[in-house]
């Protein structure tokens, strides 16, 4: 299987230490933002500390045990997935339990896309592709399209990976699809589509989610240097306000960061799905497994574009293991 580029064996911490500047600077333009406007930044401090422990974790499990790891990583987002109704995973809105859930099963998807293609034998490949599937009609028996639909997606990328020699032609691919994602999520709020398209969408994506990302949207026109706060949404927004059972968030991270952080938010935002891409891109593991991670984070990504997948700790980690598991460098050849 063709590795990552020399380089990356020559100077494997670049790329860490991109990745710790660029967490760090979001915990700090959270803390920012909250001293200027109010807010409670907790929430964006927890989600960067779940990244950067799922990412050290994954390192030095991905090294030690290549193939263990990501299939444990699989079975137990699976078992979070199915034991979801009884844990309290995410906001008490069906949207961000919905999303939550998806995230999950894509996440295990991906996990044991990277655990076969680091599989010696046929049979051990075989059996972790298989796992794959199983997620896959999990999702479909838990009621969740989106996580059934991305989980099939990874499968088939990271099978497509099998004839792509080139990783960085692969991640620039995933990462034109992150942004048409976003920017049709984008488009959808600014009500800037064919009408031929908005209403699809709209039925799709429900009037209420909508209008939260329309509210969020004039939130970031307001207020576009640094928001209105972490945290604040739910305080200004009239949409919510109006909602008895509403959590206070847009339901897409990157018209949240816009609305609460800014412009400076959805840039950190952005820089940091760009370095876990370079990350990925700098692996001295195999190209297979790099783009099996990639297109799970991928996945990830359009989940987080319209719903709230990226607030819940466990979505926030597993994405961080699962990004270290396909980054780390195997100590021995045992998996």
């Amino acid at each position: 299987m063709p590795a990552g580029p020399a380089a990356a064996h020559e100077r494997p911490a670049a790329s860490d230490a991109t990745g710790g500047a660029l967490l760090g600077a979001c915990a700090a333009w959270a803390l920012i933002t909250a001293g200027v406007h109010g807010g409670s930044p907790e929430g964006v401090l927890l989600a960067v500390l779940a990244v950067a422990a799922g990412y050290a974790g994954g390192r030095i499990s991905g090294a030690l045990l290549p193939v263990a790891a990501p299939c444990a990583g699989a079975l137990a987002g699976l078992g979070l997935a199915v034991a979801a109704p009884r844990l309290t995973l995410g906001p008490s809105s069906a949207l961000g339990h919905t999303g939550a859930t998806a995230a999950l099963l894509i996440l295990s998807a991906g996990a044991a896309c990277c655990a076969a293609w680091a599989a010696r034998t046929p049979a051990a490949r075989l059996a972790l592709r298989l796992l794959a599937v199983g997620i896959a009609g999990t999702a479909a028996a838990l009621g969740s399209p989106v996580g059934c639909a991305g989980s099939l997606v990874v499968l088939l990328c990271s099978l497509a990976a099998a004839r792509l020699r080139s990783r960085a032609l692969g991640l620039a691919g995933l990462a034109v699809a992150a942004v048409l994602i976003t920017g049709v999520s984008l488009a959808v709020a600014d009500d800037s589509l064919p009408d031929g398209l908005t209403a699809p969408l709209e039925g799709g994506l429900g009037r209420h989610r909508v209008l939260l990302w329309q509210d969020a949207l004039g939130l970031a026109e307001r207020e576009p240097a640094m928001g209105v706060g972490p945290g604040r949404f739910g305080e200004v927004s009239p949409v919510a306000a109006e909602q008895l059972l509403a959590d206070g968030k847009p339901h897409s991270a990157p018209l949240q960061q816009a609305s609460e952080q800014g412009i400076v938010g959805v840039a950190l935002l952005a820089a940091v799905f760009c370095w876990l891409l370079y990350a990925l891109w700098r692996s001295p593991g195999s190209t297979q497994v790099v783009l099996s991670a990639g297109a799970a984070l991928t996945a990830l990504t359009a989940v987080a574009a319209v719903g709230n997948a990226l607030s819940v700790t466990t979505v926030t980690t597993g994405a961080g293991l699962l990004a270290g598991i396909a980054t780390a460098r195997p100590l021995n050849g045992d998996g």
